[in-house]
């Protein structure tokens, strides 16, 4: 039996997402498409051409088609959970979630938009991704953050324990900043970095939210959810907490999304290594002149 932690209904998500995108087309993508942006600056610094490349979970091919125009690039492999969600194109290959189908040292640059937060092996999935990269290829991807849908999770949390004594989890737990850096070094990945930013968006209702998550795909996935329907009153009252705390004067509600973006490479002796401790050639305090001396007097 598995020792990890199965906090995703990765079959359900899967689902969801295959249906989000038949019912409402790319309409969903306006988050999908903020952190494709981003990726694609932060891949405009690397001076490098990156032949073959995967995109991991990029739900519309977003991602797969910005890198496809980019200069140098031959080939990009599509990964998703159904046929479906990569119409008939002949890159594409139908991954489980959890297991990449991908030959190791075998990819320039793999690519992963607002999907791996889904994956109940996190580490493993980055592992994965390392040993799929040749020596010197680059991994970069882009995640929800822990700080995510704050006031939806916190306006349902009241409106429940008001109304009936406790609480179910409806907002997924996600990770933080200072966990995925250590997660990436975990994963072998050499000069790894992780940065954020906070997007925020408004909406009329909490409602309105909840529709756009659902063209998401991106609604309650946890293996713990609760299966009994939730009952209208607490519906009503989680709506009300929310717009009395998180409204702009305008009367307009906010929504947090925080992304976190990854990068990482594959170890290579070409890379920048650390000097070993104890080969300095000069010491700090001649470095600063003597001033510890000077401070002392």
């Amino acid at each position: 039996m598995s020792s990890i932690p199965q906090l995703f209904d990765l079959a359900l998500i899967a689902s969801r997402r295959k249906r989000a995108l038949e019912r409402f087309g790319r309409e969903g993508e306006f988050l999908l498409a903020e952190a494709v942006t981003d990726l694609m600056d932060r891949l405009s610094m690397v001076k490098r051409e990156f032949a073959l490349c995967a995109e991991v979970g990029g739900h519309t091919g977003l991602m797969a088609r910005a890198l496809s125009t980019r200069a140098g690039t031959e080939r990009v492999i599509r990964l998703e959970q159904f046929p479906a969600l990569m119409a008939e194109e002949e890159n594409g290959i139908v991954f489980d979630g959890e297991v990449l189908p991908l030959k190791p040292r075998s990819l320039d640059l793999v690519v992963s938009p607002l999907f791996l937060h889904w994956i109940n092996d996190l580490p493993g999935a980055l592992i994965q991704i390392r040993q799929s990269l040749v020596p010197d290829g680059l991994f970069l991807g882009s995640i929800l953050g822990g700080e995510s849908l704050q006031e939806l999770r916190a306006a349902f949390l009241e409106a429940e324990s008001e109304l009936t004594g406790g609480a179910t989890p409806r907002v997924a737990p996600l990770p933080n900043i200072k966990d995925m850096g250590a997660l990436l070094q975990r994963a072998g990945f050499a000069l790894p970095v992780v940065d954020q930013d906070r997007l925020t968006v408004r909406c009329d209702t909490m409602f309105a939210l909840i529709e756009d998550l659902r063209r998401m795909g991106a609604t309650n996935a946890l293996v713990d959810r609760s299966r009994v329907p939730l009952r209208r009153s607490v519906l009503i009252r989680a709506a009300e907490i929310y717009a009395e705390k998180y409204s702009d004067p305008n009367g307009r509600l906010r929504a947090t999304f925080q992304i976190l973006s990854l990068s990482g490479w594959a170890p290579d002796k070409s890379q920048q290594q650390p000097l070993k401790p104890g080969s300095a050639k000069a010491s700090l305090r001649s470095a600063l002149g003597d001033k510890s001396d000077q401070m002392e007097n």
